[in-house]
């Protein structure tokens, strides 16, 4: 008798995992729902706050507009200051923004029973930036292995439940927080270090603040719509026209480079910060949270600041280590 015709052969079993892949698809695709009916429930709050208190009115994006301003214009000040008064505390201020951010993102993971071994974390990251400030990449990279090993050697001692979610959680972490920001110590480094990093991270801000501006005024075509419902084509098309102006204006005007040069580094940097910010907001969609903190007035956790600076710090070292040679 052919398998296709016993009883309880494979027609059989895939009809049994049939209901099973539904009851999945249904959970999730319900946790979808609960989340964006949260989203839309706080947006009509927050209209109704707005008609009663006009005074503290937040933006289309959801966020106290004046607040983020002026946290925002406050980090930028502070930054440049490091970079002109003393460069070495440039470091300083990352390393800070690396130890709490990683907190921050551990803590988050918790709420979805994924335990983020923080203290050899923490550990390791503040030797990654220190090794990539002391000894360049090859540094970085051998820090990196070490905490790898420690992460794994810490996490050993309580037990096997949950041991690959977590080592793996916790490695996550040490890879998109503290690695991603060494490389901002590595561009610093250079004679002309202030001007890099003042290159990646106005660049940046001119995508977030060009796609802000473009999708409240214009945007209606939604980029992510299962990611994020904030963010559109138009937006991302004004993001695409601000970095490019901003990525030749610094390439032929401070490294006194081609202007097509400019151009692919604004082009790398929008699509890098780009994917960083609907990255984070996977994460927290996936564990099932608005922001990763609330440090920042108007704008969230740390993390929900270097979603995009952390990713393009590398982009931005790569492309100019490339195209801008330190003579």
């Amino acid at each position: 008798m052919a398998a296709d015709d016993q009883p309880g052969g494979a027609t059989a079993g895939t009809e049994s995992k049939s209901p099973r892949r539904a009851r999945i698809s249904r959970v999730a695709g319900r946790r979808d729902r609960d989340l964006l009916d949260a989203e839309a429930a706080a947006a009509a709050e927050q209209e109704a706050a707005d008609a009663a208190n006009p005074s503290e009115r937040t933006s289309r994006a959801g966020r106290n507009l004046p607040a983020a301003i002026g946290v925002g214009v406050g980090l930028g000040g502070l930054i440049i200051a490091s970079l002109f008064v003393y460069r070495p505390s440039f470091a300083v201020i990352v390393g800070l923004a690396v130890l709490y951010g990683s907190y921050e993102l551990s803590k988050a993971l918790g709420t979805a029973s994924v335990r983020a071994s923080l203290t050899p974390i923490l550990v390791g990251g503040v030797t990654i930036l220190v090794s990539a400030w002391e000894r360049g990449p090859n540094g970085l990279v051998i820090a990196l292995l070490l905490s790898v090993v420690g992460v794994i050697v810490w996490r050993l001692a309580e037990g096997s439940a949950g041991f690959l979610q977590d080592v793996g959680a916790s490695m996550f972490v040490l890879l998109y927080v503290p690695t991603l920001a060494s490389f901002a110590i590595l561009s610093v480094h250079a004679d002309d270090g202030a001007a890099r990093i003042i290159a990646f991270v106005a660049t940046v801000v001119c995508s977030d603040t060009g796609g802000y501006a473009s999708g409240v005024l214009f945007g209606r075509h939604p980029l992510a719509p299962i990611i994020s419902k904030a963010k559109t084509w138009e937006g991302f098309a004004g993001s695409v026209v601000a970095c490019s102006a901003a990525g030749i204006l610094f390439m032929t005007l401070t490294f006194h480079q081609e202007w097509w040069k400019g151009l692919l580094f604004g082009l790398a940097i929008v699509v890098t910060a780009t994917l960083g910010d609907l990255g984070e907001s996977m994460i927290k969609r996936d564990i099932g949270v608005k922001d990763m903190g609330t440090l920042l007035p108007g704008h969230g956790g740390i993390m929900d600041r270097l979603d995009s600076l952390l990713p393009c710090a590398a982009v931005a070292y790569f492309i100019l280590s490339a195209y801008a040679p330190v003579s």
